[in-house]
């Protein structure tokens, strides 16, 4: 088949965008604040104070207020229960072991077990960027049955990979030198602009190539998917 070297229709790529909205992701305001500042306030008062307990409180404070906020708004717990668990989680390593870098060890594993998920999944040919995304777009798995496609949501997902395992691995060296109060504030330059680098990224990458979605025969039954060829290097 010919390659079609035209650009991708406007509500394609309207449609791309829509789904790569950093504030849509990270929840907005306050789902970015329950990303980054606990950790940070854990830093500062650490820097200035060396008291862990007075440091795991005062992480615990802005978790627990953010959480209560999205109760009383009756908003979607999820975000706020996983990021409370995951501080109350490092605040108990660190007031057990009494060394306050261990309050970014749950964070650091987290990191190293997604970098390993995604790298796996472009291994074995279902990258979890095609996953996610292609149920999102309405392809289903036909996205993997389009070989350019299935290039791009590669390459995405080997994208996220090194997002990751460079987060491990800045935030691990950290820890193995006991710097606390530094691994605080690198949480805060490695979380928004980094993930916001990577979103802005896969976009690119993304919208290179047409959605694989299936083309359906007169009596509604799913036909062989549409051969997608990529748009525009």
């Amino acid at each position: 088949m010919p390659e079609d070297s035209s650009p991708a229709p406007v509500g394609f790529k309207q449609a791309i965008a829509e789904q790569f909205s950093v504030q849509a992701v990270i929840g907005g305001p306050r789902g970015l604040a329950e990303s980054i500042l606990p950790m940070t306030v854990f830093s500062v008062v650490w820097a200035f104070t060396h008291d862990i307990p007075w440091s795991v409180i005062a992480a615990l404070v802005p978790s627990v207020v953010l959480a209560a906020w999205r109760l009383i708004a009756r908003e979607p717990l999820t975000q706020a229960v996983s990021g409370v668990l995951g501080i109350a989680l490092g605040a108990g390593i660190a007031l057990y072991t009494g060394r306050a870098q261990d309050f970014f060890l749950p964070g650091i594993l987290k990191n190293v077990g997604f970098a390993a998920i995604y790298a796996v999944s472009a291994l074995v040919r279902w990258p979890l960027i095609g996953v996610l995304l292609g149920f999102t777009l309405g392809e289903d798995v036909n996205w993997r049955r389009v070989r350019p496609r299935m290039r791009v949501y590669q390459q995405a997902t080997w994208l996220w990979a090194g997002v990751f395992a460079l987060r491990a691995a800045v935030q691990g060296w950290l820890y193995s030198t006991g710097q606390a109060t530094a691994l605080g504030f690198v949480n805060v330059l490695l979380g928004l602009p980094l993930f916001a680098l990577a979103v802005g990224l896969t976009w690119l990458l993304v919208r290179r190539v047409p959605t694989a979605k299936p083309a359906h025969d007169a009596g509604g039954q799913p036909e062989e998917p549409v051969r997608a060829e990529a748009v525009r290097d």
